[in-house]
């Protein structure tokens, strides 16, 4: 074989890898910092939208959570805001190659930027945030950027969300389980209550990992309870796993 036909194959290689195919819809994600993951999956399967007229994504990476929505919701206007470059771009290709997008739309900006003159409320918010607020800088900038809270502190991000979330709207994260516990104690100071918490295990013998949290104006007694991913057997993947994202994965 040839030193051409040798790259042409990795080229290809590198294209399918660098693609995350569901059963309704294409990821790209050759530009994006992030990658496809479990936290972004889950909180687009997760989020509750029932009713939803117009829902916003905060961070939008590749589309991924968005474009989930947008197969949830066959009727609600969904909105993204994404302020890196690439990843914006990265967004706008997987968007527009979405069956329903015409129904998506994603502004390159900040989110501080964004609520500064809001245009309409939204009756769900969403975002798989940054979560890193201290330690050491990674020697990958793109990744650590996205991973650190630096260009959206969490403060930042909550306040945002009081300005464009609807009275009756919700608002989804995910988050791992110590800055979750944090986050909750800080949406207290913007007048936020958790109404609703899932508490994400890798596996029945694993702690908690992820906290995937529900946040609103009122408050009410929330609701609490727990999803294990993997398991044990011929089948790696538990039943209420599966039953939450069968939907979307090609192989569930």
């Amino acid at each position: 074989m040839s030193g051409k036909a040798i790259a042409d194959t990795v080229d290809k290689i590198e294209k399918v890898e660098q693609t995350f195919q569901f059963k309704q819809f294409t990821i790209h994600q050759d530009q994006c910092s992030m990658k496809v993951g479990t936290d972004g999956v889950l909180l687009g399967a997760w989020a509750d939208g029932d009713g939803a007229a117009r829902i916003l994504d905060i961070g939008t990476g590749s589309g991924l959570i968005a474009i989930m929505l947008g197969q949830r919701n066959p009727t609600a206007e969904i909105h993204a805001v994404e302020i890196d470059d690439q990843a914006y771009a990265q967004a706008v290709e997987n968007m527009q190659n979405a069956p329903w997008a015409d129904r998506l739309t994603v502004y390159h900006q900040s989110i501080q930027e964004f609520a500064e003159t809001p245009q309409q409320e939204y009756d769900l918010i969403v975002s798989n945030p940054p979560f890193f607020t201290g330690g050491t800088f990674s020697f990958n900038q793109d990744r650590n950027s996205v991973r650190h809270t630096v260009k959206l502190p969490h403060g930042d991000m909550l306040r945002a969300v009081q300005k464009l979330l609807a009275k009756t709207g919700k608002f989804c994260v995910v988050l791992p389980f110590v800055e979750g516990l944090r986050f909750q104690e800080l949406a207290t100071s913007y007048h936020f209550y958790c109404t609703r918490v899932t508490e994400v295990l890798t596996n029945a013998n694993k702690p908690v990992e992820r906290l995937l949290m529900q946040f609103e104006l009122e408050s009410c007694t929330p609701q609490r309870d727990q999803l294990i991913v993997r398991q044990e057997g011929p089948v790696e993947w538990t039943e209420a796993y599966q039953n939450l994202t069968r939907a979307f994965y090609l192989k569930m």
